[in-house]
Formats: structure tokens, C-alpha cells, sequence
């Protein structure tokens, strides 16, 4: 034996081995098996696997001398299957919701078909017939057993059920799939056909007062001996599995209250029959307990199925189900009581018991009423919308698109009462800060918003906006406004000197801790601090609150202070202003940044500059957040500052990485690209790898678009970027305290490409031009990668490289992050962007994310087209575009759409048309879509295919299509054109309602 063999002989005997599963004949040679099996605590196979495989071997037809199929033959071996496959069953105790969760409908009609013949069922006895009150107690229950299942059956037929995705295409499996599609139609139509009979045995069934038994395997057993074996045993003893008869009546009215309430869509009457059946359900689970053996209801779907038939059935002397918000809305729909309507949601908003997608469907019908010229419902539709609007805010959701729409022109009416709901939505006392941050927030926005200074000042002198924004909100938001009106006045307060206050007397030391935690001003804190220090001497203040991070690279400087009092002070400002400072409370970290340079410029010109420093990208946040929203250009004096500090030369000064990181964004966000390209010092490019970065950036934006020779630019960045990703990296913290992705290169610009948390320099761009390009250029990138199946689409995309040397090296799991984190961030900079769009419509559509993907193909095209009341420009919808939304609309089987969109090609794609419209299982809505179909041919093949199956009403919608004049081939070109461009608004309005 060679050493190979022996290694591999050595490492097999050493390896636990898996005990072989018992195949299914083992049990037909050893009696005794199946019961020691199924004691088992994890059998393998599993219970309902060894029915399906007994019943499969039992049903298995068989074949003659002349090769004839014959049916599976009642022999011994067939007949100890069945019964076989019937005690796993009793070993289930017949739990019917474990066996429709395992067996497929043809499986289980035949295991219930064998227990009807084994308890002494006649075959072609219709069960409504038989009395059951004087049948044996096992015979009555596998009756009771069969005729639940049935009605059972129909009901789940009736939900909705996402179809498996298919795998490879293999021919006997897709036959086998199909016969059981066949089989299973053919059981349920029979099924369908006996509700009625079905129904009236488990009403017949309500009317037994006895107790009921169901088979175990020891019957079973008893069944199949010889008649002189029994030992005087017979069906009707007692033998079995006792059932009581609250516990058969608590499981038939459940299941009774099922099929009625189903069939209530169609007869409304019927679901009275459904509410007594839940709730005397509800009574008997009261009554016995839920903790019963014997039956398995759902409480939390038969508490949902009491509520809808509360609502469905509800009159005005029910009170305790008119006392619920839903039967309240229902019943207001239906009397069209809209005021009390509006009442309901607007005392939701504090109480927050209706779901939003509840919310969503009261307003979508609301809509369609208005919609069908019932203009008065037009603003009970705004007042609803402003509701869920309000509410959405308050829980954290973006703002909805109906709403944008209903605001596009606001006025007194509509501010007054969106105020309203606003005040009556947040309880102001015990609301938390983050619901009153959100509400101020949604109130600042809304007044940036409006152009009409009237409607601001309703909303700036309202109570609750005076209440949620502090005084220096206010003022940032009127120096805002104050650049659209002279008119509105500021008045400022006198700053005190920063040494004129004198300290208070002492008070416990650890309140005065807590007041210094929570205190941002300066002159408090600095009072505080004296206090502390004249009660003791020896604490080290500035470490009370873990919350207090000052960067390593100033931590080393601060503590090294020798006076105690003013270390604590200094750091505490700091922390405290860059506190503030991320959590964008600018006008607190200016103070405190103040406070904190004055104190310092006294004694040490190091923390001098490092204040005039992080003040210098306080002013940048500042104005990115404040006047920069609006597209006002910075202060002169602000970009020298910024110049400044990048060409700052001063030595042993410690300084943060994210200042040159947002002083080069800066710069490229306020388009200085003149400075970064001609006059930036050429030492500066040399040692500041971001100025090299922002440089090489602002050149390629300067020369787009442009020729092939003057992309050297391009190629320079390109180059940058691919040797930044082309590295391996490591996590580790940086001077300045904050943990970076660390490329191990030469280069220095492997301290920039940082991931998740961290400062990313591309994520500080904001000039859409930049972001544009940034945004192409990592687009490429992903693109390059050799197992791309579907690339993504980008502007400019052809002035970079098209391949790139070494594969291998290049990082493309951290580029793909980066794509999609960057287009996410590009897309809170401007939503509308429809290049953008674009590209997270593709990022969704290469991870098969296709119905978000066709969201954002619509909307790409619905923001350059005025919502489609114009055309998309063909740059937007090309051809790839509109194949990716076939895709993905052949994909979500909505076949109709599928042939729709073909039409919108250069080339009508009209092979995929009529094979999309060949499939019969489309989830679209079909031949609603025909009138938005311009092409003759496609028409004409609509007609023939509905003629060929005998779909008489659908053939007619087609030929209404096809017989409308403007289609006709003889009109001019203007005409088609103009016939073919309405049908695409109209349709491509109602793929937006529908994925919006």
C-alpha cells in the first residue's frame, strides 16, 4: 500500500460516520421497525418523507406481458404500504396543519381517500348522506377529517403563492412538475365542486354532543388482522385517540369560518356566517384553553379574521367593534362621513395603531374615488395624505411623492391645517428629543421650501414651531430667508466677555458634574469647573464622561497643560465642540470653539492654530449645511482661509487628516478649478495626496467633454484610483484617533480609500460634475472585472482605460461597495439626477433586484420627462435600458408589459412580444394594458391567440384596440407618431403608480 493511500485509509477510519437512512422497503420486512423509527428523536427519513415514499410505492402503476400500463394492483404488498404510510399519519395524530405544510394536495387526497376506505367507508357514498351521529366514532372522524381537509384546501387554493423559481431545464422533471400542476388542478376542481356538501357535513358535525375517537397505529393494526384475531375488539370501541366534542366543534367552526368568510368575496352576506363561526370559535378556546392537543388554530389569524368580519358586518349597535379605528374607517368609507375620517387619522398619529400600509390603502382608494370625478373628495385626499405625511415624519420615513405632488401649490387652508396636524401629532411634554429634532426639521425644510414669505412667517410665528427651534435655529433659518427679503430684521444679543462671570457658590460635587455633562456653554462650563476645582484638587475632570473623544494627535498637546484648571477646560470645550460639530449643532460648536481659542491664545500659539483650524472646517460644515444648500458661493475670505491652510507650512503643529480631506472637497465642490490645476503649489501636490487626488479631478472635469488626445487627465486618475484598490489592506487607527483602511504601498495615497464609518473623501463631493466623473470612473472599474454579467451604465464612461493589467490585484468586492454606496450618497445630493438614476437602477439589476431596479428606470425617466408628460429623451431610455426593463418585467412574470415595452425599441422586438404573450400565468393586469398597445402587428397576433383558446371577452378588448382610427396604417406619419407617443405616457404613468 502506498504512504497515499494509507493517509487517506487513516484519515476515512478516523472520520465519524453518518448511519445509512432506512430505506423504505426495510419496514415492509420488519414489522416492528416503523414504531421503533418514529420514536426516534430526529428520524431520518422524517415522518411525512416516508408517507410520500409509501404511497409513491404503492401507487406505482405496473406493466404487462404486452407492455401495456395497468393500474398499481391490489396485491399484499401494496395494501401494508398504504397502511403503513396511514400509521406515520396516526403518528402525527392526524395533525392536518403538519401534513398540507409536507404533502403536496394529490399526496394527501390519497392518504385521506385510504383512511376513508380503512374505516369502513363505502366508496361513492356522498358524506352528506350519512348520518354521523350513527356511525362508529372512528368512521365519523375520518369523515370529519376529510371534508376539513377539502374545505381547507380551497381556502389556501385561494391565497396568493410566490411561484419557485425554476432551475436548469431538465425534461423529466418538468414533465413530472407538470402532471402534479394537472393532477392537483383536477382534485381541486372536484373539491370546488363538493364545498357545498363539504360544508354541510361540518355543519351536521356542530350538532354531535359526543365524544369522537381517530385512528392510532394500535387500531390500525386491529384493522388489518384476520376478523377472528381481533379479540373482540371492534371500529366502534374505544380503542383510539379520544377527541371531546368542544375540541371537534372549536376545530370545525374555525375552519367553517374559513371557507365562509372566503366566500364572502363573492356573496357579502356570507361573512355574517363567517363572524358567528370565529367568535364562537373565540368563545370555546375561552372556555377549554388553547393549550390543547387535539387542535391547532392560529390565534393571532383567527384575532385578524374576528376583527375584518367585525368590520365587514359591523352595525351601529356593536360597540365594541365600532370602538376599533378600523371598523370606524370602514364604516366612514361607507357612509362617505370623510370629516370623521380625517378625525380617525389625525388621533392616530399620537396613538400610531394603524399600520402604514393600512394608511397607504385607505388613501389609494380615496385617490381612485377622486379620480372617477367625485372632486369634492379632493381634499379630504390632501387632509388624509397630510396625516400619513406627519405620521411618516414622526416614525422616520421619507416623505411620499402624493404629498409632494398635493404641495405643489400650498396655501393658507392647506398650511393651517398641515400645522394642525403637526401639533396635534407630537405630544411636547413627553415626546423624546429625537421626535421633536425630527418635527423641527420636517417644519425648517418646509419653510426653505416655500416661496410665498406669508406662508413662511404662518409657519415661523406658529407656537410649535417658536417651541422646537431654538433661538439660534431661527436665526440661521432667517438669514436664509433674509436672502430672498430685506425685510425680515435680525437682532442679536451683546456677547459678555468670557471672563466677566464670576463663579457661584459650591454645590454637591456630583451635581455639578451632571450640570457639566450636559451644559454647552462655555461660560457655565468654565464656571462649573471653578467650582469643582475649589472643592477638590486632586480629580482629573475632563475624564467624567467617556462621550468626551479629542483626537490622540491634540490629546497629547492638551494634556500636557501643567495648570489643572485649564487643561480640564480646554479639553472639555474641545470635545464638547466637536460633539456638536457631528451632530451638526453648528451655532453651540462655534461658541464653544470661541470660548476655547480665546482661552488658548494666551498661553500656546500650537493650540492657537489648531483651534483656527477646526474652526476653519466648522465655517466649511456651516455653510455646507446653511447658505451652500441654495448654490450660494462661499466668502472670498472663507476659500483664502481653505487655500491657506492647505499651503500652511508651520512645523510641529498637529494636525487632522479630515481637515485636508474637507478643504480639498471644498474647493472641488465650489468648482476652484482654476487654483487646483494652475496655481496650486507644485510641493504641495507632491506631499498632499488629496491635493494630487483633488487636482487630477478637477482637470478631467475641466476637459469634459473633450477629445480622445486631451484625456491624459483622465488616464492620470484612472491610474490613481486602480493603484489605490489594488492593494491588500489592514485596519488601523490613525493619529488623529479615527480607525482607516491603511493600503501597504509606497505611495501615500493609501491612507485615502477608506470604507464604512469612516471620513471617505468622495463621499464630501458635491459638485455634480465631480460626482459624475468620481462616479464613471468607479463605474469602469466595476466593469472591468472579468465575471460581469450585466454592466452598469455611466456618463462620460469612455474616457477611461478599458482594461487594466493585473487583474488579479484589484480589490473589486470594496470597488462594487463603493459604487453603491457612492450612487446612494449621490442620490441624497439630488434625487433627480436621472444618470444617476440610471446607475442604481443597474446596481439593482445586476444583484436581481428587479422590481426596485424598474422603480428607478422609471423614475430615471419620469424626472427629465416631467412625469412622462413629455418624451424621455432617447439618452435616458436606450435601447439596453428598455431590454433591462423587459428583463425584469419577464422576470416578475408581468407578461403583458413585457410585449408592451418591446414596442418602445428602435426595432420592435416582436419575438419576445409574442412569446411574452403566449404565457397564461401573467401577474400583471393584462388585458387592462391592451389600449396602450400602438403596434398593429402585436394587436393582430392578440386577436388570434385569444381566438385560438376561445377568449372571447379578451378578444374583443383587442379588437376595440386595433379598430381605433389613429392606429390606422394609412394615416400620415405624424399621426402614428403622436398615437404611439400617448400610449407611451399613459402606459408609463401607470408602471410608475404601480412601482412608486
Amino acid at each position: 500500500m502506498s504512504a497515499e493511500a494509507a493517509d487517506r485509509e487513516a484519515a476515512t477510519s478516523s472520520r465519524p460516520c453518518t448511519p445509512p437512512q432506512t430505506s423504505w422497503f426495510e419496514f415492509l420486512l420488519e414489522e416492528a421497525l416503523l414504531e421503533q423509527h418514529l420514536q426516534k428523536p430526529s428520524p431520518d427519513p422524517p415522518p411525512v418523507q416516508l408517507i410520500v415514499q409509501f404511497l409513491e410505492q404503492a401507487s406505482k402503476p405496473s406493466v404487462n406481458e404486452q407492455n401495456q400500463v395497468q393500474p398499481p394492483p391490489d396485491n399484499k404488498r401494496n395494501r401494508i404500504l398504504k397502511l403503513l404510510a396511514l400509521k406515520v399519519a396516526a403518528h402525527l395524530k392526524w395533525d392536518l396543519d403538519v401534513l398540507e405544510k409536507s404533502l403536496s394536495v394529490p399526496v394527501l387526497n390519497m392518504l385521506l381517500n385510504e383512511l376513508l376506505c380503512i374505516s369502513k367507508v363505502p366508496p361513492g357514498t356522498k358524506h352528506v348522506d350519512v348520518d354521523l351521529a350513527s356511525l362508529p366514532p372512528t368512521t365519523a372522524m375520518a369523515i370529519l377529517l376529510y371534508n376539513r381537509w377539502a374545505i381547507r384546501t380551497i381556502v389556501q387554493s385561494s391565497f396568493p403563492v410566490k411561484q419557485v423559481k425554476p432551475g436548469p431545464p431538465q425534461l423529466n422533471v418538468m414533465n413530472q412538475m407538470q402532471q402534479e400542476k394537472e393532477l392537483t388542478e383536477n382534485i381541486l376542481k372536484v373539491l370546488k365542486e363538493q364545498a357545498a356538501d363539504s360544508i354541510l357535513v361540518l355543519e351536521g358535525a356542530l350538532k354531535l354532543n359526543k365524544d369522537l375517537y381517530v385512528h392510532t397505529i394500535r387500531t390500525l393494526d386491529l384493522l388489518a388482522m384476520e376478523p377472528g384475531m381481533v379479540n373482540g375488539e371492534t371500529e366502534s370501541s374505544t380503542a383510539g385517540l379520544k377527541i371531546s366534542a368542544e375540541e371537534i366543534q372549536c376545530q370545525v367552526c374555525y375552519d367553517l369560518g374559513a371557507i365562509y368568510f372566503q366566500q364572502g368575496s363573492t356573496n357579502a352576506a356570507v361573512h355574517e356566517n363567517a363572524k358567528e363561526k370565529f367568535f364562537k370559535t373565540k368563545e370555546l378556546i375561552a372556555k377549554n384553553g388553547s393549550s390543547s392537543l387535539h387542535f391547532t388554530i392560529d390565534e393571532e389569524r383567527l384575532a385578524g379574521y374576528c376583527q375584518a368580519c367585525g368590520v365587514l358586518t359591523s352595525s351601529s349597535d356593536d360597540a365594541s367593534q365600532q370602538a376599533t379605528p378600523y371598523s370606524q374607517i370602514h364604516s366612514c368609507m361607507k357612509s362617505g362621513n370623510y370629516q370623521d375620517l380625517v378625525k380617525i387619522f389625525l388621533e392616530d398619529n399620537l396613538t400610531l395603531s394603524l399600520p402604514v400600509q393600512f394608511r397607504q390603502s385607505v388613501l389609494r382608494e380615496l385617490f381612485q374615488k377622486a379620480q372617477q370625478g367625485n372632486d369634492a373628495l379632493d381634499e379630504v385626499c390632501f387632509k388624509v395624505c397630510v396625516c400619513n405625511t406627519v405620521c411618516d415624519i414622526l416614525q422616520g420615513r421619507t416623505i411620499d411623492i402624493q404629498f409632494c405632488q398635493l404641495f405643489l401649490k400650498p396655501s393658507k387652508e392647506k398650511i393651517d391645517f398641515l400645522l394642525e396636524v403637526c401639533s396635534r401629532s407630537i405630544n411636547l411634554e413627553n415626546a423624546s428629543e429625537a421626535l421633536k429634532r425630527k418635527m423641527a426639521a420636517f417644519l425648517k425644510n418646509l419653510c426653505l421650501g416655500l416661496e410665498d414669505l406669508q406662508l413662511v412667517f404662518m409657519i415661523s410665528s406658529h407656537e410649535l414651531f417658536i417651541k422646537l427651534l431654538k433661538d439660534d435655529e431661527r436665526k440661521l433659518l432667517i438669514d436664509q430667508m433674509r436672502k430672498r427679503s430685506p425685510r425680515i430684521n435680525l437682532c442679536t444679543k451683546p456677547v459678555t466677555s468670557f471672563y466677566d462671570i464670576p463663579a457661584s457658590a459650591s454645590v454637591n460635587i456630583g451635581q455639578l458634574e451632571h450640570q457639566l455633562i450636559l451644559s454647552v456653554d462655555p461660560w457655565r462650563i468654565r464656571q462649573i469647573l471653578i467650582e469643582l476645582h475649589g472643592m477638590t484638587s486632586e480629580r482629573q475632570f475632563w475624564t467624567i464622561s467617556n462621550k468626551w473623544e479629542v483626537p490622540n494627535v491634540y490629546g497629547n498637546v492638551i494634556l500636557g497643560i501643567k495648570d489643572n484648571l485649564t487643561r480640564d477646560l480646554v479639553y472639555i470645550l474641545m470635545a464638547k465642540g466637536l460633539h456638536c460639530c457631528a451632530i451638526k449643532d453648528f451655532v453651540h460648536a462655534k461658541q464653544l470653539f470661541a470660548a476655547c481659542l480665546e482661552l488658548v491664545t494666551e498661553f500656546s500659539p500650537k493650540l492657537r492654530q489648531v483651534m483656527l483650524n477646526e474652526m476653519l472646517l466648522l465655517d466649511i460644515y456651516t455653510h455646507e449645511a446653511g447658505a451652500g444648500v441654495s448654490g450660494e458661493r462661499p466668502p472670498s475670505d472663507l476659500i483664502s482661509r481653505v487655500r491657506g491652510y492647505l499651503e500652511m507650512r508651520v512645523p510641529d503643529i498637529p494636525l487632522r487628516q479630515v481637515i485636508a480631506e474637507e478643504c480639498v472637497a471644498f474647493l472641488l465642490n465650489w468648482r476652484e478649478n482654476e487654483y487646483l490645476t494652475m496655481q496650486v503649489p507644485l510641493p504641495l501636490v507632491q506631499t498632499n495626496p488629496y491635493v494630487k487626488l483633488g487636482q487630477l479631478l478637477a482637470a478631467t472635469c475641466k476637459e469634459l467633454p473633450g477629445p480622445k488626445e486631451s484625456r491624459r487627465t483622465a488616464k492620470d486618475l484612472w491610474e490613481v484610483v486602480v493603484q489605490i484598490c489594488s492593494v491588500s489592506n489592514q485596519h488601523k487607527r490613525g493619529n488623529d484617533g479615527r480607525v482607516s483602511l491603511i493600503k501597504h504601498r509606497e505611495s501615500t495615497l493609501g491612507i485615502m480609500y477608506r470604507f464604512h464609518g469612516n471620513a471617505i473623501f468622495f463621499f464630501s463631493l458635491q459638485e455634480p460634475l465631480v460626482l459624475t466623473t468620481i462616479l464613471s470612473l468607479f463605474v469602469k472599474l466595476h466593469n472591468v472585472r472579468e465575471d460581469i454579467v450585466n454592466d452598469i451604465a455611466a456618463e462620460h464612461i469612455s474616457i477611461w482605460p478599458s482594461s487594466i493589467p493585473n487583474l488579479q490585484s484589484v480589490d473589486f468586492e470594496a470597488v462594487a461597495v463603493t459604487v453603491k454606496e457612492l450612487v446612494s450618497y449621490a442620490l441624497t445630493i439630488n434625487a433627480n439626477n436621472h444618470f444617476w438614476l440610471i446607475i442604481q437602477a443597474d446596481i439593482y439589476f445586476a444583484t436581481n433586484q428587479y422590481s426596485a431596479a424598474l422603480h428607478y428606470y422609471l423614475q430615471a425617466g419620469a424626472v427629465c420627462s416631467d412625469f412622462f408628460n413629455k418624451m424621455v429623451p432617447p439618452d435616458v431610455y436606450t435601447d439596453q435600458v428598455i431590454k433591462r426593463m423587459i428583463k425584469c418585467c419577464s422576470l416578475l412574470n408581468c407578461h403583458t408589459q413585457v410585449a408592451i415595452l418591446c414596442q418602445f425599441l428602435r426595432e420592435v422586438d416582436y419575438k419576445t412580444a409574442f412569446k411574452a404573450l403566449q404565457e397564461q400565468n401573467s401577474h400583471d393586469a393584462m388585458d387592462s394594458y391592451y389600449e396602450y398597445i400602438w403596434d398593429v402587428t402585436i394587436l393582430e397576433y392578440l386577436t388570434y391567440l385569444h381566438h385560438k383558446r376561445g377568449e372571447t371577452d379578451k378578444r374583443q378588448i383587442a379588437i376595440k384596440a386595433i379598430g381605433q382610427t389613429e392606429l390606422n396604417a394609412s394615416n400620415p406619419e405624424e399621426v402614428l407618431q403622436l398615437a404611439a407617443q400617448r400610449r407611451k405616457k399613459k402606459f408609463l404613468q401607470a408602471m410608475a403608480k404601480l412601482y412608486f
